[in-house]
């Protein structure tokens, strides 16, 4: 053999090995499962649900996504069906929504914007969830990403000054001559209007469900006087609302975490390593931000959520 058809052989040789171990890593990625990424139908599920996908794809899983899928009921019964493998869930509407729980006694919800605890075992809701959702759902809490998403009541800020409103007791010198507006699952939910007027007494002139991108643009134009709000929501300081002290302590916490199929986990156990980096890395201003950028900056919840993801080093592209 010639020295030009060694080194020609030598080169065609390096080329194989290459290719055999892309081809390799190709197989490898083609033996992972699909996992069907879910979201209730507002604007932050949808954020932290492409980050669920981006994660799992970044980290070679096929992703199927099927977001915008309504309220906490349909989100939950489709991950309970199979139809779903996982999607971010909330550990107080998880408690009183779904496991159908009372708050534990000596849980009080931090003010909105409030420090929040991030790591397992310091959220006794958490504990709960965790609990019972693998007992009676065979479904797993990962860790929490470290925002409360908690449930307030905002009003206008200036009509807050003019009543002089500033916790949610306040409001019972005024209810009656005020018009409540909140999503249309708010309204039926124990954690939401039904046990606030248990909790409270308050009784508004009219309660109106909407979907949950109108409820803002409600409020804004002066169609109800009192909103059901995100403590998340970027678009509270752009409006100028006011938040309401929950000063009974109603609202419980409301800490999000992704919930998986514990099939999925069984078979990619590393599933829970890809999604669990996100642990405490979003706080609540930091998830108001995220929110505010599609909300009102016009932005695609994919977008804001892949150069989250890259600006933390979590994805490459």
């Amino acid at each position: 053999m010639t020295k030009f058809n060694q080194t020609l052989f030598a080169v065609f040789a390096a080329i194989g090995l290459v290719l055999s171990s892309f081809a390799g890593a190709t197989a490898a990625r083609q033996d992972l499962p699909t996992i069907v990424v879910g979201s209730k139908d507002f604007t932050e599920q949808i954020i932290v649900s492409e980050m669920v996908a981006l994660l799992l794809e970044d980290a070679g899983y096929p992703v199927e996504r099927q977001l915008n899928l309504g309220g906490t009921v349909v989100a939950h019964e489709a991950l309970v069906n199979g139809d779903i493998d996982v999607y971010v869930e909330y550990t107080g509407t998880g408690l009183l929504a779904i496991l159908g729980l009372e708050l534990p006694a000596a849980e009080a919800t931090p003010a909105a914007g409030a420090a929040t605890p991030v790591a397992v075992g310091v959220d006794p809701v958490y504990d709960i969830v965790a609990a019972e959702y693998q007992s009676q759902f065979g479904l797993t809490w990962l860790e929490p990403w470290g925002f409360n998403n908690t449930y307030a009541l905002a009003l206008r800020g200036d009509q807050a000054t003019e009543l002089g409103v500033v916790t949610i007791s306040d409001l019972l010198d005024h209810d009656q001559d005020l018009v409540f507006g909140g999503t249309q699952e708010f309204l039926v939910r124990e954690d939401g209007l039904v046990g606030l007027q248990e909790v409270y007494g308050v009784e508004f002139e009219d309660a109106i469900g909407f979907d949950p991108g109108l409820v803002y643009g409600a409020i804004e134009s002066g169609d109800v006087d009192v909103i059901s709000a995100f403590a998340t929501d970027g678009r509270i300081p752009s409006l100028g609302l006011t938040l309401l002290e929950d000063d009974l302590g109603f609202f419980p916490p409301y800490y999000a975490a992704p919930v998986v199929s514990q099939e999925i986990l069984d078979e990619s156990p590393e599933v829970a390593d890809i999604l669990n980096q996100l642990s405490g890395m979003i706080d609540d201003q930091t998830m108001a931000d995220l929110n505010f950028q599609v909300d009102d900056g016009g932005m695609e919840a994919i977008d804001v959520a892949r150069a989250f993801l890259i600006e933390q080093g979590l994805i490459t592209e």
